[in-house]
């Protein structure tokens, strides 16, 4: 049987539906906040506005195929799998509120301890991926690098400001 036949698309679709909508409605509430964010002093190295919403989709989708993966692995340890999907749970939920700390309370200091602890929720997640599939963790590896260049202009947006 060849991989293809062997996706369920409708939990693929769940998965990156779940994903995806967080994202959404997070960009959705924060986009009231984004006056502040312009008017802000920034760091340097720091991306036009357009890449951000960009890069956050392609990195909700591979979220969302990454925690399908291990939804439907079923040859782990039942208590790893749950633990695994918990945290990525949590760390949507600390992604969710991060812009909304950042771009629409402008606190800068919150917001940049709330992105060290998404960072860290990220790694944990990572690491508890990776014992269950290889693939599914590799495909964090992109929301990985891009939260800890967030974390650096998050701090850069803080120390300027």
């Amino acid at each position: 049987m060849t991989l293809v036949h062997s996706i369920d698309y409708k939990k693929l679709g769940i998965s990156c539906a779940i994903s995806l909508g967080i994202g959404a409605l997070s960009g959705i509430v924060s986009a009231f906040g984004m006056s502040n964010f312009d008017n802000a002093a920034k760091p340097p190295l720091t991306p036009p506005s357009w890449l951000f919403p960009i890069v956050w989709t392609i990195l909700f989708l591979l979220m969302g195929i990454s925690s399908y993966i291990i939804f439907t692995s079923h040859d782990c340890d039942p208590d790893l799998k749950n633990t695994a999907l918990t945290i990525y749970a949590a760390q949507l939920v600390i992604n969710f509120f991060w812009p909304v700390i950042f771009f629409n309370l402008s606190a800068y200091l919150l917001a940049f301890i709330w992105i060290v602890l998404l960072l860290v929720m990220i790694i944990v997640m990572y690491r508890l991926f990776y014992r269950i599939n290889k693939l599914s963790a590799y495909l964090q590896i992109p929301y990985l690098i891009w939260v800890s260049f967030a974390t650096y202009l998050t701090f850069g947006v803080f120390i300027v400001n």
